[in-house]
């Protein structure tokens, strides 16, 4: 191995490249047009442009990027996380270029990035999984649903992130669901099947790193906790987790290495598992086959460099420690930074990084795909940053994290910085005694934490907007031209998790996306709260709502068409 392409973009990309620099390999990044100025680009050793913004035409084109290793002549693709990193055509068309693929082995990833056949495999390891389905499709969705039982979460059965996932409460939710969660899948990993599981209420979600070389070793590195999750996400991660009885730690690490072992894996992976607060029951989740985003809390614990031991043992190089070898020193936590605004519902806020100042200090450690005058792009994820905070143990490390969050200088756009450094300050995030739903359910926005920033003075063209978001609503001065054709506004009134809308303004757009759905026409009848329109912007689908009963005069979108932050939607009267 002497050159690598990084198939990927962001701060996964730079943390590829500067564990490759280190290892003194050569390296090539490749870009859309949309990433131009990335970092990346500019650290990479050579780089190549493989096609416009849209991720479906540049990161996820495996004719382009094959193109590009051969043109520069690399010997590996490192495929880092989401886009492609999951996918097993992928790892067999680089293999079958006569290239290494840093990852397991393409039948590996098509057995274990398959969340069906993966429950398999951990059914045949006697590792417990919830109840749940195969494939299923609108069709059949409802037949599986009765027999699995609700509360139920649709998930997509290729890809992870928690991208193409759905909780459905009830049968009347369960179309829309399916439908929902195959179109973000597909977005994000270009697969939209969808299986059905079992919801399980308030679980912790605990994962355990794993490790294997060619030479059939597997080693694990810990666990973590991913309980701080949003629609799936998460949002903060920490290892080793909190609170495990050393019966229960060692029961997951065993079922994560038998599960490895079993498929004979090679390279880093994790394994996933839903654990019930105070029961010692575990449930198998699933495998990621790839790096987590969150890998670089299991460094700081561990000492060790995950990127480079793929490199090591893509390159057929055995593992150079033992389980013996991995000690698990202090504590580590890790605050995901987005370009959302959690007082807007999480919202989607792509742009211009004006100002960008990163902590620094004792056991902090920055990892970003973005630099000061840098662009957030809308085509892609949100996150685009991660701070992360090593201690002697858990409180050390957590005041530390808050530390720098608070010395963290985003200018802009909103972020989810000083959300997450509240949740880090609640007495429950204190205690250990969250799981996944506390972000929904007890950690809403602090209106009194909202970062402050200079606000332009009202003028004729300037108006004070009411949003309702799924965090309640919230009032915004919004400075620019108001669209006078609209007669008037659909406007929204409550609206649920993944809606936007707002009560006293036009029906516009509220940021740059894709209108996947228009679910009305010219003179169709609405009731207040009825769903109008349903756009995409960073992989996130967010409803537009109706807040007053009216009759459809004009549908000024269409589905798949871009539209501009303030573009109108549909107009009532």
């Amino acid at each position: 191995m002497r050159t690598v392409l990084v198939a990927n973009r962001g701060e996964i990309a730079v943390r590829i490249l500067r564990a490759c620099r280190e290892l003194g390999l050569r390296t090539v990044a490749v870009f859309s047009d949309a990433d131009a100025a990335a970092p990346h680009v500019a650290m990479a050793d050579e780089a190549v442009r493989i096609g416009p913004a849209p991720a479906r035409s540049s990161y996820l084109d495996v004719d382009a990027i094959l193109d590009a290793a051969k043109s520069t002549g690399a010997d590996a693709v490192h495929p880092g996380y989401g886009l492609l990193s999951e996918d097993a055509a992928f790892a067999a068309a680089v293999t079958a270029a006569g290239l290494m693929f840093v990852g397991p082995a393409a039948d590996v990833v098509a057995r274990m990035g398959d969340k069906v056949a993966a429950r398999a495999v951990a059914v045949a390891c006697g590792v417990p999984v919830p109840p749940g389905s195969g494939p299923v499709t609108a069709a059949s969705a409802r037949a599986a649903a009765e027999g699995i039982g609700f509360p139920l979460v649709v998930k997509a059965t290729h890809g992870g992130g928690g991208r193409g996932m759905r909780v459905v409460t009830g049968a009347e939710g369960l179309d829309g669901a399916v439908a929902a969660a195959g179109r973000e899948a597909a977005a994000s990993f270009g697969r939209s099947e969808v299986h059905l599981e079992r919801y399980l209420e308030r679980p912790r979600h605990v994962e355990v790193q794993v490790v294997g070389d060619t030479h059939a070793t597997i080693v694990h590195l810990g666990d973590r906790d991913c309980s701080v999750q949003r629609r799936h996400q998460k949002l903060i991660e920490e290892a080793p987790a909190p609170g495990l009885d050393p019966g229960l730690r060692t029961a997951l690490a065993d079922a994560a290495v038998r599960l490895a072992r079993t498929v004979g894996y090679v390279g880093a992976g994790t394994v996933e598992f839903l654990v019930l607060p105070g029961t010692g029951e575990f449930f198998f989740l699933e495998m990621n086959t790839r790096l987590q985003v969150e890998h670089g809390v299991t460094e700081l614990v561990t000492g060790l460099d995950l990127v480079a031991t793929q490199l090591r043992v893509a390159a057929g190089e055995p593992l150079a420690f033992s389980q013996d070898d991995v000690v698990i020193r202090g504590h580590a936590i890790q605050a995901r930074i987005a370009a959302e605004d959690p007082w807007e519902g999480f919202r989607p806020a792509p742009g211009r990084v004006d100002t960008l100042v990163l902590p620094q200090g004792p056991g902090v450690r920055n990892d970003f795909g973005v630099s000061h005058e840098g662009t957030v792009a809308p085509e892609y994820d949100s996150m685009f940053g991660k701070v992360l905070a090593h201690g002697a143990d858990r409180e050390s490390a957590r005041r530390r994290l808050v530390g720098a969050l608070d010395e963290l200088r985003v200018e802009g756009i909103p972020t989810t910085a000083p959300y997450l450094r509240s949740v880090l300050d609640s007495a429950s995030f204190i205690a250990a005694t969250h799981d996944t739903g506390s972000v929904g359910r007890e950690w809403a926005p602090d209106p009194g934490a909202r970062p402050h920033a200079p606000v332009p003075q009202r003028g004729e063209n300037s108006r004070r907007v009411r949003i309702a978001t799924d965090r309640g609503v919230v009032e915004v001065d919004v400075h620019g031209a108001v669209p006078r054709a609209v007669p008037r506004a659909a406007r929204a009134s409550h609206v649920p998790a993944g809606s936007i809308g707002a009560t006293d303004a036009p029906a516009v757009a509220p940021m740059d996306a894709t209108v996947v759905e228009v679910r009305v026409a010219v003179g169709q009848q609405v009731a207040a709260g009825d769903v109008v329109a349903v756009l995409e912007a960073m992989k996130m689908e967010m409803e537009v709502r109706a807040g007053v009963a009216g009759e459809v005069t004009a549908v000024l979108v269409e589905a798949g068409a871009p539209v501009a932050a303030g573009g109108p939607l549909i107009s009532l009267t």
